[in-house]
């Protein structure tokens, strides 16, 4: 039977290129400094972001956990969206391990968190308070509907930000998957941020890695977080080395992933108990309500399941597809055969 899975991006298997890439890689110990392809990979990422400088880490997770290491201290302050990843699903490493306070403001269905919000949640000097150091946005905002924060928006954060003498971090997990639904440059959305992060795993289809962007002063601040965390690595460059065809040739077919997803939420909106709004869902990564007289959402599951399909099941009857390079047109009408066939009955 074939499976169709659409729980994350994260599923996405190496190219054939990626392989043959991984297999012939020149490689050296990073912990010198000494890997030639890793090398490669952190200056093209650099200059595809327009920043000074990169830095190759295995996970988004560590990659934010270590940036805010980076600008923070102990009891400094962030402010990020409550429907923010690094908020819901990086296990409180922030707090846990940096002793860092998060202050959190509801995110709104397009991911923005309105500026009145931000500057009156900037704390002044008080001996109360823990001091602000950081905004942190995420870009595309996964919980959000997937939805790609514009440059408009990146500008007036920047600017509120840099007023008070704060920095900005972007989780940019989705990053190219944003400005191939915005048809502009990544560094329109980069440009007004002072560390970026992004993901090689998910819908560039590498099978291991992130890299944060930032200063060169920055950058080199942030190696020795990396290091203290256990993410010191020896011969990385065979991990790098899939990350440089993933930059090479993965970014511009983005655009399918979308495509599908497109087609996914139009067939789905006409399935008796789905409620789904297509607009709302402008990227690769769709949510969707089960509202179905006859079929709950923990039966829906388990029955496309059985067919080959997975999804994942949120709280409340709420589901999450993400489309993604495994997942074909071809898959995803099979995916919408099999659920009519499941909700129409």
């Amino acid at each position: 039977m074939q499976i169709i899975d659409l729980r994350s991006d994260t599923m996405t298997q190496p190219t054939e290129a990626m392989r043959e890439a991984m297999a012939q890689a020149e490689v050296g110990d990073d912990v010198f400094n000494e890997d030639p392809t890793l090398h490669q990979l952190q200056d093209m990422a650099a200059e595809k972001l327009g920043m000074a400088a990169a830095l190759f880490l295995p996970s988004g997770t560590m990659g934010n956990l270590v940036s805010l290491l980076t600008h923070c201290g102990r009891g400094d302050e962030i402010i990020l969206g409550d429907r923010s990843h690094i908020f819901l699903n990086e296990v409180g490493g922030l707090s846990a391990l940096g002793g860092i306070h998060p202050h959190t403001l509801p995110n709104q269905d397009d991911g923005t968190i309105p500026l009145e919000a931000l500057e009156n949640a900037i704390r002044h000097s008080d001996l109360h308070y823990p001091p602000t150091r950081l905004i942190c946005l995420e870009n595309t905002q996964n919980y959000c509907f997937g939805s790609p924060l514009t440059p408009h928006y990146m500008d007036s954060v920047a600017e509120l930000a840099h007023k008070y003498g704060l920095k900005v971090h972007l989780d940019g997990a989705r990053i190219f998957n944003a400005s191939t639904a915005l048809s502009i440059d990544v560094r329109e959305l980069t440009r007004q941020a002072d560390s970026v992060m992004f993901s090689l795993s998910k819908g560039l289809s590498a099978p291991v890695g992130s890299v944060i962007c930032g200063t060169r002063d920055w950058v080199e601040r942030a190696r020795k977080w990396r290091k203290m965390v256990g993410g010191g690595m020896r011969q990385a460059g065979h991990l790098a080395a899939a990350g440089i065809v993933a930059l090479e040739t993965q970014v511009d077919r983005l655009a399918d992933d979308h495509q599908n997803a497109q087609t996914l939420a139009q067939g789905l909106k006409k399935l008796p108990g789905v409620v789904i709004d297509p607009e709302k869902n402008p990227t690769n990564i769709l949510f969707f309500k089960l509202d179905h007289p006859q079929v709950t959402p923990e039966d829906f599951l388990a029955q496309m399941g059985l067919q080959g399909v997975k999804l994942l099941l949120m709280e409340g009857g709420v589901f999450r597809a993400v489309l993604n390079r495994m997942v074909t047109r071809e898959n995803t009408e099979s995916a919408l055969q099999i659920a009519k066939s499941i909700l129409e009955r």
